[in-house]
């Protein structure tokens, strides 16, 4: 007789069951920990970096007063002269002689003179006693006015002369370094010529004209009115030189031109800088730094903390007060340091998530904790 099979069947049931009452479950692992950093609002100075271009202090060309062949030059090229010094000199010989007929011809008029004077007056006298006509004695005082008249347009003469002859001496109207000379002794050089002899150009300070968008300065303007930005008042100004490195020394915000170049919609800024060391050059190409003003109230986003999505929007993601994660879409206006002015999405007292971020998504609880990796300074 066989035996029955379904006690078996519910004793083997009643051992599996045991077994997997005997068996806990898995514990939840725990929220994964994030970096934050808690924003705050301050002033935050409005930097910039712009091109500018090195011009110099003065410049002058030099340039022949009058015709002739260039006997001596005085000067070594691209040293420092002054101003009055000699630099070239002009064959002399036909001014001088044009100098000394003046004289001669200023001589002959001054002779002349007492002598129509004298006639002058003694046809004057004449008259008086019907001896000659009052015709004859109205030429005499017109030929003694014309001698006056003779004296000073030769004395005029000899001025003039004098004046050509001077310029044979050609010299520095500035102090400066002068560059190369495009004459030498034997040239021949005129009067009102196109070509230069040289240029002196005064170094020791310079300009550096710096180029600004017209929308940047409008927009700097409208923040300025609306009260979120104060002017900065003789800020100073550095230089990144071509080779990358920092210039020296400070330069000042001189002024701002009051028109924009149509052909680029800039405007200019002009700044100066001393160069006692003749480092900046005229011509050279620069970086400038400068501080347009100061923004009050302003916070301050780590860069590290903000991202793009893939329609190139800057995204932000917080801990809330539940320590979910939130995102925010914001807006920045420029770089100060390692950090970003936000003008809108974050505000003073959020926790924004700098470490950690690609491993948490909008919704998720997470354990904020100071970033390991401290932050660098807000301020240059």
């Amino acid at each position: 007789m066989r035996q029955p099979i379904l006690p078996g069947f519910i004793a083997l049931a009643a051992v599996l069951a045991l077994t997997a009452c005997s068996k806990e479950a898995p514990p939840a692992p725990p929220p994964p920990q994030v970096g934050v950093v808690t924003l705050g609002s301050g002033a935050a100075p409005l930097q910039t970096e712009l091109p500018g271009r090195i011009s110099a202090l003065e410049t002058s060309e030099v340039r022949p007063q009058i015709s002739g062949i260039v006997r001596d030059r005085l000067f070594q090229e691209g040293a420092m002269v002054r101003a009055g010094q000699t630099l070239y000199i002009i064959a002399d010989a036909p001014y001088r002689a044009t100098l000394g007929t003046a004289q001669a011809n200023l001589a002959r008029a001054r002779a002349s003179i007492n002598a129509t004077r004298l006639q002058a007056q003694r046809y004057r006298e004449l008259v008086g006693m019907n001896a000659v006509s009052r015709q004859e004695a109205d030429n005499a005082d017109a030929a003694a006015q014309q001698a006056v008249a003779e004296v000073a347009a030769q004395r005029a003469a000899v001025r003039s002369a004098q004046i050509d002859l001077d310029f044979t001496r050609i010299k520095a109207p500035i102090s400066g370094r002068i560059g190369r000379s495009a004459v030498t002794p034997g040239a021949l050089v005129q009067a009102g010529q196109a070509e230069i002899l040289a240029t002196i150009q005064r170094t020791d300070q310079v300009y550096v004209d710096i180029s600004q968008s017209a929308a940047q300065l409008l927009d700097l303007r409208e923040a300025m009115r609306a009260g979120g930005v104060t002017a900065s008042r003789a800020a100073p100004v550095r230089l990144i030189l071509p080779n990358g490195k920092p210039y020296a020394r400070e330069g000042r915000l001189q002024f701002s031109e009051v028109t924009v170049d149509p052909t680029s919609g800039a405007v200019t800024l002009r700044a100066t800088f001393p160069n006692p060391d003749g480092v900046l050059l005229p011509g050279m190409f620069v970086r400038a730094q400068l501080t347009e003003g100061l923004r009050t109230n302003a916070v301050l986003a780590p860069q590290r903390g903000i991202t793009r999505d893939q329609r190139g929007r800057a995204v932000a993601l917080v801990v809330g007060r539940d320590n979910k994660v939130a995102q925010r879409f914001v807006t920045i206006d420029r770089p100060i340091g390692s950090n970003w002015i936000v003008s809108s999405g974050l505000r003073a007292g959020d926790r924004l998530i700098v470490e950690g971020m690609m491993a948490v998504r909008p919704g998720m609880v997470v354990t904020p904790a100071a970033p390991q990796q401290a932050p660098r300074s807000t301020r240059n």
